[in-house]
């Protein structure tokens, strides 16, 4: 049982007596390139074609999680994966990048934008507890300084952002809300964009004040914003409107106004 971070209420993890996952990890990789040398119906599938097989086995795996067993969510997680090894196989045939490549932009990624926990070179800052796993590897300074100490969720979501800001910005992404999808279902298109806007917006209006009297007051939980929003959607249903279209288009204006208001002068 290894112990959880110094002063945390993070649970100890408990190190699984099964197989080797790099082991396994690897027989997974080999078979998927198998099955693309010899299996026909493997061998058809594009990024493309995979879209909605990806997008199904994301929301089973929610599904799971919220409602289902241990079981149920590792199976889940194992569909997601084949998609991530798939994706991958077919980059990696095309001579774009393979999943060794997918694994350490994420890893750099991980490290750069946690710079309360790990050092730019990728290991842990003193203090924090060594063993197996966590030893330092490849140099992952490059990009972004990320020079930080530890401090409190609040110190550490802002240096997040910071971090993400950085990496927009070297992308050449001019507005904040640069690789949200637009395709996204309309009510996390909203929360995205808002949570994306919040520390960078100097001044939003606050909600519109519900009306039809007491009874309409602002809901107090998540059960009772569920009622409040499955009551504008049937609102929505008995005008004939659209609501994820709706919501989309109020997200686009809000959108467009923060970025105006985001603008430096030199840029308007």
């Amino acid at each position: 049982m290894a112990a959880g971070p110094a002063g945390s209420d993070v649970p100890a993890v408990r190190e699984p007596a099964g197989p080797d996952p790099a082991v396994e990890l690897r027989r997974l990789i080999e078979v998927i390139a198998q099955l693309r040398q010899h299996c026909p119906w493997m061998a058809e599938l594009t990024h493309e074609s995979l879209v909605q097989y990806l997008i199904e086995e994301s929301y089973e795996l929610v599904e799971a999680i919220e409602t289902g067993s241990r079981d149920e969510i590792r199976g889940e997680l194992g569909d997601i994966l084949l998609q991530v090894v798939l994706h991958a196989r077919l980059a990696q045939e095309t001579g774009a990048f393979d999943i060794a490549d997918v694994a350490q932009a994420l890893t750099a990624k991980m490290i750069r934008r946690s710079p309360h926990v790990f050092d730019p070179n990728g290991s842990l800052l003193d203090g924090f507890p060594t063993g197996p796993g966590n030893s330092a590897g490849p140099d992952y300074s490059a990009g972004p300084d990320n020079s930080a100490g530890p401090g409190d969720l609040a110190e550490i979501e802002a240096t997040w952002r910071s971090v993400k800001n950085v990496e927009r910005a070297l992308a050449g992404a001019g507005s904040v809300f640069h690789g949200i999808p637009a395709a996204l279902p309309a009510l996390a298109l909203a929360q995205k964009s808002l949570d994306r806007a919040l520390p960078t917006t100097a001044a939003l209006p606050g909600p519109e004040p519900l009306h039809g009297g007491p009874e309409s007051a602002p809901p107090q939980s998540e059960e009772e914003l569920g009622e409040l929003l499955f009551a504008v959607v049937r609102t929505a249903h008995s005008n004939g409107w659209d609501a994820e279209r709706a919501l989309r288009t109020a997200v686009r204006r809000f959108q467009n106004g923060a970025d105006s208001e985001n603008e430096t002068p030199a840029a308007k």
